[in-house]
């Protein structure tokens, strides 16, 4: 399938570099993203700056958590630069304010390349951190003491009275018993300046940016968790699991699925088959979660996982998004409104 566009740049030059459409590869595990991911990395890398794929999965941050987070085997990358992988010690506790300072900064350099960013992930908080506006305000111990010692003397309904003359639409949002969200309102309004509305998500891009989303029916979904779940066990997953926590394993760690079930094996609590189990079927829950997630949002484009033609499909996505972009940069069309898009919506799977 070919486009009058060309989706990697190469027919502008280098007028282009540096602005490229980020393309992000989303929606549930073992649908094949990662596949996708090197597929339109390979299509959209031009002569001297190939594209470069940041990740987006939460767990595939952490070293040594390799066949349990289905992370793509160095041998089998393509030669195509990733970021974001092995990058934290599963001691560690994950930071989504950190993973979005990172993996910003990941995204920086590739356009300061010229080069095309692919972002590829089904952690949707990770994702959306990296490509909307996004804000994470710190904390100030002090602050949060002297409002929550004001909660103690006042009670809670004065500071919720307060959060509604400072900012209407947060209060409007927190119930006027939520003691802990009153507070951490007013402590972010204290240490920005800004109302608390002002710092919550917005579905707005920070960068231009295409989301592609690979879908696939219930049964054929199982079916591939089943078959994955098999592979990792064949792989090697209870060593991997062994090996990571003499190691040292933190909070987060313990809790990735198919490393929580197989811990609980390794202490005794449950048998290795029951542990099989317990991840298939977190596994598929956990797909459900991730469509759930990312079927809310419109600016999604929802491809067939299973279709024979997946890869052109995405790339004239890309080829359109582009178009788009550069229309914007000229000022022959407005900035779109992202929460308003044609992209088709699914909420579940198999819907």
């Amino acid at each position: 399938m070919k486009t009058e566009h060309d989706p990697t740049g190469a027919q502008d030059g280098g007028d282009r570099r540096g602005r490229r459409v980020v393309v992000a590869v989303v929606g549930p595990t073992a649908t094949g993203k990662s596949d996708l991911a090197l597929d339109l990395a390979e299509r959209l890398s031009v002569p001297g700056a190939p594209a470069e794929i940041v990740n987006a999965d939460a767990y595939q941050l952490y070293r040594g958590m390799d066949v349990g987070t289905a992370k793509v085997p160095v041998d089998e990358r393509r030669g195509v630069r990733h970021h974001l992988l092995d990058v934290i010690d599963p001691v560690e506790d994950a930071s989504v304010a950190r993973y979005q300072a990172e993996a910003r900064r990941a995204l920086d350099e590739i356009a300061a390349r010229g080069a095309r960013a692919v972002v590829v992930g089904g952690s949707g908080l990770y994702v959306r951190a990296l490509l909307d506006d996004m804000r994470f305000p710190g904390t100030d111990p002090a602050v949060r003491a002297a409002l929550e010692a004001r909660a103690e003397a006042e009670g809670t309904r004065a500071l919720h009275d307060e959060l509604a003359r400072r900012d209407p639409a947060a209060a409007a949002s927190i119930g006027p018993a939520n003691t802990r969200r009153i507070v951490r309102a007013l402590e972010v309004m204290e240490l920005t300046g800004e109302p608390f509305t002002a710092n919550l998500p917005r579905q707005a891009y920070v960068r231009p940016t295409v989301q592609v989303g690979l879908d696939c029916d219930r049964e054929v979904l199982d079916a591939r968790v089943a078959g994955r779940v098999e592979r990792m066990w064949a792989q090697g997953l209870v060593d991997e699991v062994r090996r990571v926590e003499s190691q040292g394993m933190g909070r987060t760690a313990r809790r990735a699925v198919g490393y929580a079930e197989v811990l609980a094996a390794l202490h005794g609590e449950v048998t290795e088959d029951a542990a099989r189990e317990a991840v298939t079927a977190n596994t598929r829950r956990l797909a459900r979660k991730q469509m759930g997630w990312f079927g809310r949002d419109p600016r999604v484009h929802w491809l067939d996982a299973q279709s024979p033609t997946r890869v052109e499909d995405a790339l004239v996505l890309v080829a359109h998004a582009d178009e788009r972009a550069d229309a914007v940069a000229r000022g022959d069309v407005p900035e779109p409104d992202e929460a308003d898009s044609d992209a088709p919506v699914r909420r579940s799977l198999g819907s």
